[in-house]
């Protein structure tokens, strides 16, 4: 195998464990739920999936570092590996019952993502990319397709997703949000992974989120980026820029109007 094929074998593999875990727990009537220091919601599956993965790849890759929401930074002890990893990606869908939900995978090498995965198991639907070898999806690693960015050149054609307004409104930038929603052809609100999925999949045209973290983000740029599109923060520069990261995505004719849109914050 070459490149990164070895890696993505291995994601798929940590993602099978995954799967079994939390799809064993979704709807689980004994579901324990608990709120961080954040207040955002952590169940018993967001941390035994990560247990998990951590197992996993102590054995498979030793070496490499890993960075996961619900126990933090393991240091590499070698190279500039790292994987990066959100157990449940829509904890918030996971408790309610809600299938829209995901585990996110990533490689990054110097800080920059090379490969990607996520997996919705309840949705039965995995994405997978990794740097010069296209973007994929499908049910498992046997039965990907390849997926391609849709080929919209107006606002007016695209369908646009957004993250949460309150996040926005926060931001200073709830205006241009609202904005961009009259002036496209269709506007919805997917939330987390999903958006930037159906992006990579050609169904949408347009995903941006004010503020997430490092392991939001790292698994779905590769995804993104090999299926044709363009992945930035808002200030545009490459994703993900950071700790802290905005969110722009698109098919990539659409990129530059989105972020000469958005703009600077408004100030009251």
């Amino acid at each position: 195998m070459t490149g990164y094929a070895a890696d993505l074998a291995l994601a798929h593999q940590l993602a099978d464990a995954a799967d079994a875990i939390s799809m064993a727990r979704f709807r689980a009537l004994d579901l324990r739920v608990e709120s961080k220091p954040d207040l955002t919601p952590v169940s018993d599956a967001d941390t035994a999936v990560e247990r998990e993965i951590r197992a996993l790849l102590a054995a498979h890759r030793p070496t490499d570092g890993l960075l996961g929401e619900e126990f933090g930074e393991t240091p590499a002890t070698a190279g500039g590996r790292r994987w990066v990893v959100d157990p449940i990606d829509g904890t918030k869908n996971f408790v309610r019952g809600v299938p829209v939900w995901a585990t996110l995978i990533a490689l990054l090498e110097d800080g920059r993502p090379v490969a990607g995965l996520v997996s919705a198991p309840a949705l039965g639907r995995r994405w997978w990319a990794a740097t010069g070898a296209g973007a994929y999806a499908g049910p498992d690693a046997a039965h990907g397709a390849p997926i391609r960015v849709s080929g919209v050149r107006e606002l007016t054609d695209a369908s646009f997703c957004y993250s949460s307004l309150g996040g926005w409104e926060d931001a200073g930038r709830l205006e241009a949000v609202l904005q961009l929603m009259r002036d496209t052809w269709r506007s919805r609100a997917y939330g987390d992974f999903y958006g930037y999925m159906l992006l990579a999949e050609g169904a949408l045209d347009v995903m941006v989120e004010p503020e997430l973290s490092l392991w939001d983000v790292a698994a779905l740029v590769p995804i993104v980026v090999e299926a044709g599109g363009t992945f930035t923060d808002l200030a545009g520069r490459p994703a993900p820029a950071g700790g802290e990261n905005s969110a722009v995505a698109s098919n990539g004719p659409l990129h530059a109007d989105i972020l000469a849109r958005l703009g600077r914050p408004t100030t009251h």
